[in-house]
């Protein structure tokens, strides 16, 4: 089994910064892509960034220039460093990988159970 655990949310003011950490652990042979989602409340789900060993980061228009995410592949953890936060930001934070399971041979979409982060003065 595959589970991906987030953390690093909080309460931050306008203007701040946070560090949202995702560490996947289990029976994982490869990830292709490591991400983040979020969802503020009464809304869908919507992209945040996504980013591959490989590939260049994609990011939301929303958050370009703002947000920087990072993945290291030897502790299989992704990282969403968060700068110049708005309460337009304050929802939960999803972290979202496609691994491919040891003994497995097709690739699995797996969730984390979310972070909550809320900007606020």
């Amino acid at each position: 089994q595959v589970q991906l655990v987030e953390s690093g949310g909080g309460l931050v003011q306008p203007g701040g910064s946070l560090r949202l950490s995702c560490a996947a652990s289990g029976s994982i042979f490869n990830i292709n892509f490591m991400g983040w989602y979020r969802q503020a409340p009464g809304k869908q789900r919507d992209f945040v960034a996504s980013t591959s060993s490989t590939g260049s980061p994609i990011y939301a228009d929303s958050v370009k220039g703002r947000f920087a995410i990072s993945i290291d592949n030897l502790k299989n953890t992704t990282f969403l460093q968060m700068h110049s936060l708005i309460p337009e930001d304050t929802a939960v934070y999803y972290c979202n990988a496609l691994v491919l399971p040891e003994g497995r041979t097709s690739w699995g979409e797996f969730w984390g159970q979310g972070t909550q982060v809320t900007v606020s003065s």
